[in-house]
């Protein structure tokens, strides 16, 4: 608790004087403060933005900066800014960190016609960035490219793109995503076909946790061919969507979990068949055993529809509990 002390009255002479000493004193605090703010900021955005944390090198492109790590292991921490640079990594562990999460911006900048991040390198973390405005030619432009190696996710974000994460074949990696956003993604306006929010290929395993997805404007949420998947604590909001279809669409079949997920359908829908789809392209993989429980879904409030929540094409033995299903919601066919 603060106290106050009653002090002797002095004259207004001195008063005076103190109360200028006062504010000029003050005056020459903030001036101080603006120089080194704005020596900070100079530094940041006019000098060498992207540092490499185990030793200290920084450098005015995200390129050479990658570069620069090679083919071993490093942590490029980014400063806050807005950035119309990509990258490509073909080699080596590298994490892409935000200095400050939620700070770090890459617009509309697609290295090799596909996206901000082209990865190709033994593996690569992703953390507290933002990817916008990533459209190529083909309609497959995207936050991130991953055609080889592991990758991590984390904090991000993911908008107003063509797609936010596009992946090749590599049935012994791993994708793990926690707690990110996935908004004003997707489109079908073009002849290579549909893109969506996150577009998994022949991956061994896919790992979506606590990550928000919104405002489709084409093709699925989540597409993904891996082999097994874990989908829990998710949110598919689909109010605000335009043209979209399956909230998860799993072609090849995979096993795993998708559990306690949320789901809302909206009433602009280029498919409203089903929620969930299971093997309804060339079968990969054998979906006996998918655990779907806990999860619930809905319509937009005052839609009158019928939809099935999970899909299948594959007959396999598919584990079902404990999943919250509207009026108007079938739990499972048969196709």
């Amino acid at each position: 608790m603060r106290q106050y002390l009653t002090a002797p009255t002095r004259p207004l002479s001195v008063r005076i004087a103190n109360a200028f000493d006062h504010a000029f004193f003050l005056a020459v605090l903030m001036l101080a403060a603006f120089l080194f703010t704005g020596t900070a900021a100079y530094a940041q955005s006019g000098g060498q933005p992207f540092t490499i944390k185990e030793n200290g090198r920084s450098y005015s492109t995200l390129q050479a900066a990658v570069d620069a790590i090679g083919d071993r292991r490093g942590t490029i921490e980014i400063a806050p800014g807005t950035y119309r640079q990509c990258a490509v990594q073909t080699a080596g562990v590298v994490v892409y960190a935000a200095r400050e999460a939620g700070t770090v911006t890459f617009d509309r900048r697609a290295c090799e016609g596909k996206a901000a991040l082209v990865l190709r390198g033994l593996g690569a973390e992703v953390r507290g960035l933002t990817f916008t405005n990533m459209a190529v030619g083909d309609g497959n432009g995207a936050g991130i490219r991953l055609e080889t190696g592991a990758l991590n996710v984390a904090y991000s974000r993911f908008l107003n793109s063509q797609q936010g994460i596009l992946t090749a074949d590599n049935p012994t990696g791993r994708i793990y995503i926690l707690r990110s956003t996935f908004s004003g993604l997707g489109t079908c306006e073009h002849s290579a076909g549909c893109a969506h929010s996150i577009y998994i290929g022949n991956y061994g395993e896919l790992t979506v946790r606590e990550s928000r997805f919104e405002k489709g404007r084409g093709g699925h949420y989540v597409k993904a061919r891996s082999a097994n998947v874990i989908l829990e604590d998710n949110s598919f909001d689909d109010a605000n969507g335009s043209g979209t279809n399956y909230m998860i669409d799993l072609p090849a079949g995979s096993t795993g979990s998708i559990a306690n997920n949320w789901f809302v359908q909206g009433r602009d829908k280029e498919n409203y068949s089903a929620f969930i789809a299971l093997g309804a392209e060339d079968l990969l993989h054998d979906p006996d055993g998918l655990v779907v429980k806990d999860n619930t879904a809905r319509f937009v409030p005052g839609l009158n529809r019928a939809s099935v929540f999970l899909a299948d094409w594959t007959n396999s033995r598919v584990v079902m509990s404990g999943n919250s299903l509207a009026r108007g919601l079938t739990k499972y066919e048969l196709r």
